[in-house]
């Protein structure tokens, strides 16, 4: 679980993104990874034990079964699956295929095209072949192929540049020979003085990570990310019990220092051996290099790989990257397509066969891959040339709704659908409005002599403002909005929320489902695709559906349609059970815990020692 957590984690997003960010800034973007281990922790100890109690397989079936009604589940299906475009799919396929371009020497716009029909390709192969339990499987080996091939690529790194010390002396002077000047007269490219500083100045427009969005915004990406998502909760609700669950984040935990030495320091070595290409400061030079005129940051690692390593090496570090890729796109297509078809499709195919759902589930993810693709022009003219600040700026955008509305769910019982629900399209509106505003105008290359098109009310309102100190205001506004709308609504009465909060979640007595309209629904059970909708199947297979179940690799045994089985166990059984799922050996509920609290007191003084 723990392996799976973080190789899920860890795509090529990461390693192009991290080692370029660090070569752009210093050691800034490591709190990023530093910070998740206090996040896996409350994953492992605060909402999975809900999650678990409560009988879910999709977060928003939790939603559903918590507050009722359908607008909620629709509404965040939905936002999922966007979310997934415009921070997963695309920008991992515009990382590998930007490594891919690199490696073999060509960097056109159609080989960048060429090498996202190779990865896509590839990841189709994994997806089709098997479901989750393949995902897993090849997590697990890719989680070894990665750390292996970054540790031996960051031995040579800081071997050839000297050791960590002359690292951090000779950053600040990793400065290629031609730079151009911005219109204010001040120099491109220069490395910031605070370089080696995890927490750095809040004051607007100073630094590039101030403190305050460190501490607080970036703590709401990353609730909304760790225990909210699909794609990872999904690995800790496959655990056999609460230990497997606890001990598996706490292994991802410990994962989660390895970033800083192995891509984000790599990532400053790269800026000092190859300052002329990395560290590129003129946008005639950096178009040349890397065709982004913004800067080349991102090709950090890349040159590392080409450069360093022997040609077997080099190969076997090609083979991390696409492992990498290929864990996280597998993780997100068989999420996506669950999503799809338990949220939406189940909604109005009630009857449909285990064949028409793999089917309509594997043609959406190849909808969705579509969208992505076209969307990766607009991530290569963001507004830095870091990839790994414009995945945070999109959550920072979306996401902290969702937080707000699942922190409420769990430990607030007064929350209702009618609070939550309204919380949601407010947030929503606003972060969709910074969104379109944010990519409205596309800011200049430093050194192009061209002016920045903005108004000036967006500057002082987009500008002024950094995305992780908007992700805490579109926070705070979502909390007031649902709290608020929640006080002045009827509340939902206890018996519909036994397992569903953090203070009932062992609970042993019947819980009472939520029907479609929000009224009281005994014959729902736990895990019943709730809501549906009966439409009378078709009574001839046609030919398209035959060409479909063949390229899909669907057998014919998937054609009958899903059998209800009759449990023989109790309502009050289930419940019992529900609840003792959650129970503890004491001597490994111990060694979880210290370990647990081992991981935070080196994330904690870490934090400290840089800041």
């Amino acid at each position: 679980v723990g392996a799976s957590l973080f190789a899920s984690n860890i795509g090529s997003g990461h390693f192009v993104g991290l080692a370029g960010s660090g070569a752009a800034s210093g050691i800034g973007v490591a709190g990023f990874e530093i910070s998740a281990t206090y996040i896996l922790v409350l994953l492992g100890w605060m909402f999975v034990p809900v999650y678990m109690s409560s009988g879910i397989y999709t977060m928003p079936e939790y939603l559903r079964e918590r507050f009722g009604g359908q607008r909620i589940r629709i509404y965040l299906s939905f936002l999922a699956l966007l979310l997934y475009i415009f921070t997963k799919i695309s920008a991992d396929l515009y990382a590998g295929a930007l490594f891919i371009q690199l490696a073999l020497n060509k960097s056109s716009t159609e080989w960048l095209y060429i090498s996202i029909v190779i990865l896509l390709a590839i990841a189709a192969l994994f997806t089709i072949a098997g479901g989750l339990s393949a995902v897993i499987w090849t997590d697990f080996l890719q989680t070894i192929l990665m750390i292996v091939g970054a540790f031996i690529l960051m031995v040579i790194s800081f071997n050839k540049i000297g050791g960590f010390n002359k690292m951090v002396d000779d950053y600040p002077y990793a400065v290629a020979t031609v730079r151009a000047k911005d219109l204010q007269n001040n120099t491109c490219g220069e490395p910031p003085s605070d370089y080696m500083n995890l927490l750095r100045s809040a004051e607007p427009g100073v630094s590039d990570l101030p403190w305050t969005g460190m501490v607080f915004g970036l703590t709401i990406n990353s609730i909304w990310y760790w225990c909210t998502d699909q794609v990872i909760v999904q690995r800790t609700l496959a655990s056999k019990n609460m230990i497997y669950a606890k001990s598996g984040c706490v292994l991802a935990a410990w994962l989660k220092f390895l970033p800083m030495w192995l891509l984000v320091f790599p990532g400053m070595a790269s800026r000092i051996l190859f300052p002329e290409r990395v560290a590129c400061a003129d946008p005639i030079e950096c178009t040349k290099i890397c065709g982004s005129p913004k800067g080349c940051t991102n090709i950090a690692y890349a040159e590392l790989v080409i450069e360093l390593l022997p040609t077997g090496l080099a190969g076997m570090m090609l083979a991390v990257m696409l492992a990498a890729l290929m864990s996280s796109l597998t993780s997100i297509f068989n999420s996506a397509s669950t999503i799809f078809t338990i949220d939406v499709w189940s909604k109005f195919r009630s009857k449909a066969s285990d064949a028409e759902k793999l089917i309509v589930g594997r043609c959406f993810v190849v909808v969705l891959v579509f969208v992505s693709v076209i969307w990766i022009p607009v991530i290569q003219n963001s507004g830095t040339s870091q990839l790994f600040d414009y995945i945070q700026s999109i959550s920072s955008f979306l996401a902290p709704p969702i937080c707000a509305v699942y922190i409420l769910a769990i430990f607030w019982e007064r929350t209702n659908e009618a609070g939550a629900f309204w919380g949601l399209m407010v947030g929503l509106a606003i972060g969709l409005l910074r969104f379109a505003v944010e990519f409205s105008y596309l800011l200049p290359a430093c050194g192009s002599g061209l002016p920045d098109p903005r108004p000036e009310i967006v500057k002082l309102l987009v500008g002024n403002v950094h995305y992780l100190h908007f992700s805490c205001i579109l926070w705070i506004i979502t909390l007031a909005v649902t709290i608020s709308v929640s006080l002045i609504t009827p509340p939902i009465p206890s018996q519909y929320l036994y397992r569903l909060t953090w203070y009932t979640r062992k609970d042993i007595r019947v819980r009472t489902h939520l029907s479609r309209d929000g009224i009281l629904d005994k014959k729902t059970p736990l895990n019943d695709s709730y809501g549906t909708m009966d439409i009378q199947e078709p009574q001839e297979v046609s030919r398209l559906y035959g060409i479909l179940k063949k390229l899909c690799c669907v057998s014919n045994a998937s054609d009958a349609p899903p059998e209800e089985v009759i449990s023989q166990v109790s309502a009050e059984q289930k419940a019992k059970e529900a609840a003792e799922f959650l129970n503890e050996d004491p001597y490994w509920k111990n060694v979880v815990n210290i370990n647990a609290i081992i991981c935070l007191t080196l994330s904690t003084f870490l934090i400290g020692f840089f800041a």
